[in-house]
């Protein structure tokens, strides 16, 4: 078997190469060092082949990954990155072909060394959230991670990778980006293995040192696990608005909230206009609304590792200047401003006049609402990205709020407006278009760069019409007299002799 390996191996590896030139190459790099034509806008960067070094792998610590760990990255991809999932591309034999020719870039790592899978066992019985919660303090994730796992510990601007790239510790509030897997028992393997090549350690040695027990860390993989909503967050189409009886809230942290549905935006890099921008902090916003009759709020929510600009975040910054090296000019060097554009269709009601999602066009203008973190607020109209147009006499108001790692704002605007040709007039029973751009001033984003919705709906209920709740009623009471007649009917025919049934047979013959 041995001799058969010998000569197959090479042989899949060149199979591999094919594959590997085709498909990989572009972020990889012909060498397989990480530095393809497309690794210079890419955060976090391409893996470097030749050093040996993965992140995810079942096992330990500065070992190899086995072939199924690769395997595995290659068929699902890496989520929140630019690695995509190859399994519905790929062969299972041009796979395993690639895998050969990826592990002959570093072929001292993987000559006469065997890769061992470290034992995981089974989860503890039980939940034990509170106590995973408390080592998970112990242990001082929340350095990096922060309070609220949303990355914004203190550490967080100051992380880079083994290649002194920039690195954000996960988001723990999203676990559907987790590279490695979002269960409990994935999670748990990330402690046990550490992600090699960052500074995310393994804690296997808090268990040899007795720190903490096993269970324990299967504690902390509990909770860390609970961080995140049950199941990642569905992108719906129309935002509701309902209508409330009671006073709108016009603060982010108004317990009315709490009641109020949310609803998931994602957002990507904005890559059609220059400069172009592959690296977003943001992923996504929670939009809320709610609507009297009068009034539009609209409460929206999005992570956020620094309250820009933050003069922490500058030795971040000067990271992502020095690994971001082509991405349609140079970054800026100083933090500008966090940013959230909320963006509206001018004429709501007609389909014909939908603008370019874009900033809208010369011809056909978008309605914006312009927030900054400085604070500042302007309400006017877009031409095309960041082509801004102020409008005298602003009626929208906005209240902000940064609290662990997530802006929270709240837009209120009246419905009604004066001048219909550049403000629309927000009507209920409409869907009413509105996209988001949102953009990190700590990472050298800014008007251009930063993160984009496409359209979404906003849709402001409708009261609902005291007939909907008078019909049902009448009917069962019509239903209701018509078996009472009918009864007492019966009981006549038999009162006047014989039975029902024999009355009714009688009649019918």
């Amino acid at each position: 078997m041995t001799a058969v390996f010998a000569v197959s191996a090479p042989v899949h590896a060149q199979n591999g190469k094919v594959v590997y030139n085709k498909w990989c190459a572009g972020c990889h790099g012909d060498a397989g060092a990480g530095d393809g034509y497309g690794s210079k806008a890419m955060l976090p960067h391409p893996r470097d082949f030749t050093k040996g070094v993965y992140k995810i792998r079942t096992t330990a610590s500065g070992e190899i990954p086995t072939d199924d760990d690769l395997r595995h990255i290659i068929e699902v991809g890496m989520p929140g990155t630019a690695m995509p999932e190859w399994k519905s591309r790929l062969s299972a034999g041009e796979i395993g072909a690639v895998i050969e020719y990826i592990k002959s870039f570093s072929p001292s790592s993987f000559k006469d060394t065997k890769a061992k899978v470290i034992a995981i066992g089974n989860a503890p019985s039980g939940s034990g959230i509170d106590e995973g919660k408390a080592v998970f303090q112990k242990l001082e994730c929340s350095k990096c991670h922060g309070m609220a796992g949303r990355s914004d510990g203190k550490s967080a601007p100051t992380l880079k990778d083994d290649y002194g790239n920039p690195i954000r510790p996960a988001d723990l509030t999203e676990n559907w980006k987790f590279r490695g897997g979002s269960s409990v028992q994935a999670i748990y393997t990330r402690l046990r293995t550490g992600l090699d090549g960052t500074p995310m350690p393994s804690f296997q040695d808090a268990i040899d040192n007795k720190l903490i027990t096993d269970e324990q860390l299967w504690r902390v993989a509990q909770y860390v696990h609970s961080l995140s909503p049950e199941k990642a967050p569905e992108s719906r189409e129309v935002i509701r608005a309902a209508r409330s009886a009671s006073a709108l809230p016009t603060s982010p942290d108004a317990p009315a909230w709490q009641n109020v549905e949310r609803f998931w935006v994602p957002l990507v890099g904005q890559i059609i206009a220059k400069p172009r921008w592959f690296a977003p902090t943001v992923d996504g916003v929670w939009v809320q609304a709610l609507h009297d009759g009068t009034k539009l709020v609209l409460r929206v929510a999005w992570d956020d590792p620094s309250k820009s600009p933050d003069p922490v975040w500058d030795e971040f910054l000067g990271r992502m200047s020095k690994t971001l090296t082509d991405v349609d000019g140079p970054l800026a060097t100083q933090q500008g401003p966090d940013r959230l554009v909320v963006q509206w269709a001018q004429h709501p009601n007609d389909e014909s006049k939908r603008p370019y999602f874009l900033g809208g066009d010369a011809k056909m203008p978008v309605y914006v609402w312009r927030w900054t973190s400085e604070p500042r607020l302007e309400e006017g109209t877009e031409t095309g990205i960041a082509k801004f147009t102020a409008l005298p006499n602003g009626r929208v108001t906005q209240a902000a709020k940064y609290v662990d790692g997530q802006w929270q704002v709240v837009f209120t605007r009246p419905l009604e407006s004066s001048d219909t040709t550049q403000v629309p007039r927000f009507n209920a029973g409409h869907a009413i278009p509105v996209a988001f751009f949102a953009a990190d001033g700590s990472s050298g984003e800014d008007e251009i760069r930063g993160a984009v919705s496409t359209w979404y709906m906003v849709y402001l209920d409708v009261p609902t019409p005291k007939r909907v709740f008078v019909a049902p009623i009448a009917m069962i009471a019509l239903s209701a007299g018509l078996g009472m007649l009918l009864v007492t009917r019966a009981q006549r025919r038999v009162e006047n002799g014989g039975s029902a049934a024999d009355s009714s047979h009688t009649e019918e013959r």
